[in-house]
């Protein structure tokens, strides 16, 4: 489907706008962010060169479908670097892991590959620089998410983690300390300005990354979804339960005036939600595949919803490289790889 403004509502017989008329917009963007198309892909091609099995520590996205796909072929799940067997293959996850972990990896003699998304990997490098500066790192973002997790591990001794505005009021430290602060990538630029302004607020000697660091894929979608929020009378967001930025999809959404739920896939969804609506809004996380959006399209068109265009939106051009050793040796590049490429 090409982009084209959204559906240009159809006119009754009398003249007036068919408020019986269904619609589906689908948001621009949607789907795969880079740093997620870069990880699947490593992963499967890692079980092309390695064959099964290959061991990925944590779910590599966090999408039901994605993780489920690529046991099939071979890949095993675990949860720790110490659940793999001595010498195998094992790929980290694109939320990136700590130094222990790392050494824990090369302690067992794991054959590694790094799948951690470079947007990621720069968090890690600036924690890194501001230890190295004295500068107690305020981590904007989940305690329990596992990038902040990984970050947290670069500096543990220094660094705080600040979910929110009432966390910075908590903070033991003088106006005047030395401060950085860093943000957890899956949050959006809107979700971390309030806290990031309070700790400007309260702090003398702060700095932090430039906001090119700022992970482009979650802002782009929730613009995305704000907009569907506006024209649609319900928002549906394609994507698994421990999805992060897929679960703040749907509260942008409410937020923003629409009816919306999350749908991990189509046999997922409630037809009492369809109850008097006539236009709706479809979107995505971004580790959720495009075969899942098609599903739930399908799953409407069977049930009237059958005029489909996609929004006006956000185009995204960003590719992260593959790491080198993947290359096929005849050519000296990576391959594309099937399921990594489904939303292209």
């Amino acid at each position: 489907m090409s982009t084209t403004s959204l559906p240009i509502p159809r006119v009754a017989a009398d003249g007036a706008p068919d408020e019986t008329a269904r619609s589906i917009a689908l948001a621009q963007p949607r789907g795969f962010c880079a740093g997620v198309r870069r990880a699947i892909g490593i992963v499967e091609r890692a079980l092309d060169l390695h064959g099964a099995p290959v061991y990925v520590r944590k779910e590599i996205v966090h999408n039901h479908h994605i993780v489920a796909e690529l046991e099939k072929r071979g890949a095993r799940f675990v949860d720790s670097e110490e659940e793999v067997p001595e010498g195998a293959v094992c790929v980290f996850s694109a939320h990136g892991v700590s130094p222990a972990v790392r050494t824990g990896a090369a302690d067992r003699r794991l054959d590694v590959i790094d799948a951690t998304c470079p947007l990621v990997a720069k968090v890690h490098q600036a924690a890194l620089r501001y230890a190295r500066d004295e500068r107690t790192i305020l981590l904007v973002g989940h305690a329990d998410h596992e990038e902040v997790e990984g970050v947290r591990g670069e500096a543990p001794e220094r660094t705080l983690v600040v979910e929110s505005e009432e966390d910075v009021e908590r903070l033991d430290l003088p106006a005047d300390a030395p401060v950085a602060y860093l943000t957890q990538t899956t949050l959006s630029f809107d979700e971390t300005a309030r806290v990031v302004e309070a700790l400007r607020r309260r702090f003398t000697d702060i700095t932090g990354p430039a906001g090119s660091d700022i992970c482009y894929a979650s802002q782009n979608r929730q613009n995305a979804v704000k907009a569907l929020a506006r024209d649609n009378d319900l928002v549906l967001v394609v994507g698994s339960r421990n999805s992060s930025n897929s679960n703040r999809m749907v509260e942008v959404a409410r937020e923003h005036g629409s009816a919306a739920h999350l749908v991990p896939d189509a046999g997922e969804l409630d037809e009492s939600w369809l109850t008097s609506v006539s236009r709706i809004g479809i979107s995505s996380g971004a580790s959720a595949p495009e075969v899942l959006v098609r599903g739930l399209v399908e799953r409407l068109a069977s049930l009237g919803w059958t005029d489909v265009q996609v929004d006006g939106g956000t185009a995204e051009d960003v590719v992260f490289s593959m790491p080198a050793r993947l290359a096929d040796p005849a050519t000296g590049r990576v391959p594309r790889t099937p399921l990594a490429d489904e939303a292209l």
